[in-house]
């Protein structure tokens, strides 16, 4: 029996790398995830908004 040498491990490594990758590739750009995607790229948007808003707000109270 050969014992397993470092080359069948790095090749077993690489597989298991590229389909993880493959595979959160195809998760993320599966048509069921756009909803949730499209609504995630409005966070940040969402928080400036705000953080805007209380510090104009914020400002004001502090010129009184």
């Amino acid at each position: 029996m050969n014992p397993i040498d470092i080359g069948s491990i790095q090749s077993a490594v690489t597989l298991v790398s590229f389909v993880a990758f493959v595979g959160i590739v195809a998760w993320a750009w599966s048509g069921r995830r756009r909803g949730e995607f499209s609504e995630a790229s409005r966070i940040p948007l969402e928080d400036d908004r705000h953080d805007a808003a209380g510090e104009a707000a914020g400002s004001a109270r502090e010129q009184r």
